[in-house]
C-alpha cells in the first residue's frame, strides 16, 4: 500500500503558477491529492535498461492503483523537469465563438491577448458527434463517422528549425523564453479548442468523444496532446519515431549497431520539439529517470493506438517495437490491455497509410468513440526481424505488479 509518511515532501521546483503536465485546471481547483511531491533535487543514476514505471523515485513499489495516479503525478514531473517544459494552465481570460466551421478562440494572459482558429469540417450529422483532431492533419483511414477538427500546430508554436525556438502564439502569451516545447505548446493549444467547444454550440460534437491523431512529427505532437490532455478519449499517433513511439535507449543502441535511426542528440539538433531542459542530458540518456514507454503509458487507462511503420530506419521500428510493448504493460497493470493496441506494418511510404492497418482504428474508434462493442486485441508487427531484435531480458528487470 501507499505510505504518505515513506515519502520526502521537498517541493518541486517548477515554474511558478503552472499546472504540472496534464494535470487540467478542474484538478488543480481540487483539494491536492495525497501524493508525494517530487524532490527539488534529484540524484540521477545511469540505467542501461527500460526504468520501472511501477517504482516511486523513493524506492516505494506501486501496489495499488491509488498508488499509480500518484506515480503518474511523478513520471509527469519528471518528464516536465527533464525533456518537456511546463504547460500552463487554462489562462485567466477565454472566449469563443463557431460560425460558419470555424471555432475562434481568444486567450488573454498577463495583460497579453492572442487569437486563433480551428475549422470543422462533417459535424452536419446530428447532435453529440464524435471527432477527430488532426495535428496539422490526419492522414488515417477507418474514421468514417467522426467530424475533423484541423489544428494548425505550426501557428501556436513553430516548427521550422532550431531557429523557432520560442515563436508562435503559445510564446506571444507567454514569453519566447518559456520552457515548454513546441508539443507542450501544441497540447495546451488543443486544450483551448476543447475549452472553446465546450463554451459553444452548432458545432454537434460531443466533448467527451474526441481523439487525436497526426503523422511522423505530428505524430510526436499527437502522442504528447494524448498525455498531457485528460479529455483525449483516444489517441492514435502514426508513425512517431524517435521523441514519440520509441524509447531513447532502444534508438542509441540501433544507431550503436549501424542504424541510420533518429537519437536524442540529433533530435536536439534538427527542431524545438522538446524543451531546453531536454539539452543536458541527450548524449546521456541512461541518466533519465524514465523513457517513453512511460510517457504513452500515462494516457492509461484511455485508449491509445499506436500506428507505426516497419520501413523506415530513421523512425527506429525495431525502437517503437519494444517501446511500446512495455507502454502496453502499464495498462495491463491496469486491468485494461486492450485499451492499447500497436500495429506496425510495412513496407510503405512514410505517412502513407495503408488498407491493411484501417479495421485496427476503425476497432479503437468503434469502442472509444462510438460506444460500440469491438474486439481492440490488437499486437501486431509484420516485420518478424524488428520484433525477435527487441529481447525483453536484455532491457527489462522489473515486473509488472496487478494493481488492485
Amino acid at each position: 500500500m501507499f505510505l504518505k509518511a515513506s515519502f520526502v515532501t521537498l517541493t518541486l521546483a517548477l515554474v511558478a503558477c503552472s499546472t504540472p503536465l496534464g494535470q487540467s485546471t478542474e484538478e488543480t481547483a481540487a483539494p491536492a491529492a495525497e501524493c508525494p511531491a517530487l524532490p527539488g533535487s534529484i540524484t540521477l543514476k545511469s540505467n542501461a535498461k527500460l526504468p520501472d514505471p511501477f517504482t516511486f523515485i523513493s524506492g516505494t513499489k506501486v501496489a495499488t492503483k491509488a498508488d499509480w495516479e500518484c506515480r503518474r503525478k511523478e513520471i509527469l514531473a519528471l518528464f516536465d523537469k527533464y525533456e518537456a517544459g511546463t504547460l500552463p494552465p487554462k489562462p485567466t481570460g477565454l472566449t469563443a465563438t463557431y460560425s460558419g466551421n470555424t471555432l475562434s478562440i481568444t486567450a488573454t494572459e498577463g495583460g497579453k491577448s492572442i487569437s486563433f482558429s480551428a475549422s470543422i469540417s462533417g459535424n452536419s450529422g446530428g447532435s453529440g458527434l464524435p471527432a477527430l483532431i488532426g495535428i496539422g492533419g490526419s492522414s488515417i483511414g477507418g474514421t468514417s463517422g467522426l467530424a475533423t477538427i484541423n489544428f494548425n500546430n505550426n501557428d501556436m508554436a513553430a516548427q521550422d528549425n532550431t531557429g523557432s525556438r520560442g515563436k508562435g502564439k503559445f510564446y506571444n502569451l507567454y514569453g519566447s523564453g518559456h520552457s515548454a516545447s513546441s508539443m507542450v505548446a501544441w497540447a495546451w493549444g488543443v486544450g483551448r479548442i476543447i475549452d472553446g467547444l465546450e463554451m459553444t454550440t452548432g458545432h454537434n460534437i460531443d466533448t467527451k468523444k474526441l481523439a487525436v491523431s497526426g503523422c511522423s512529427r505530428n505524430g510526436k505532437g499527437a502522442l504528447a496532446v494524448g498525455v498531457l490532455e485528460p479529455r483525449i478519449a483516444l489517441t492514435i499517433p502514426q508513425e512517431s519515431g524517435s521523441g514519440g513511439a520509441a524509447c531513447w535507449r532502444l534508438s542509441d543502441k540501433l544507431k550503436a549497431e549501424g542504424k541510420d535511426t533518429q537519437t536524442a542528440s540529433q533530435i536536439v539538433t534538427e527542431n524545438v520539439w522538446f524543451s531546453k531542459n531536454f539539452e543536458p542530458y541527450v548524449k546521456k540518456v541512461n541518466d533519465l529517470p524514465f523513457d517513453h514507454h512511460m510517457w504513452a503509458g500515462l494516457i492509461a487507462p484511455r485508449g491509445l493506438l499506436i500506428i507505426e511503420n516497419t520501413t523506415p530506419d530513421w523512425l527506429g521500428p525495431h525502437s517503437s517495437w519494444g517501446c511500446m510493448n512495455n507502454a502496453w504493460k502499464i495498462f495491463s497493470a491496469l486491468g485494461v490491455p486492450d485499451n492499447m493496441g500497436i500495429s506496425q506494418v510495412g513496407p510503405h511510404n512514410h505517412c502513407s497509410f495503408p488498407s491493411s492497418q484501417t479495421a485496427d482504428v476503425t476497432a479503437f474508434v468503434d469502442k472509444f468513440l462510438k460506444g460500440q462493442s469491438s474486439n481492440t486485441s490488437i499486437r501486431k508487427i509484420s516485420d518478424t526481424n524488428q520484433q525477435n531484435w527487441y529481447s525483453e531480458t536484455t532491457w527489462v528487470d522489473w515486473t509488472v505488479p496487478t494493481l488492485t
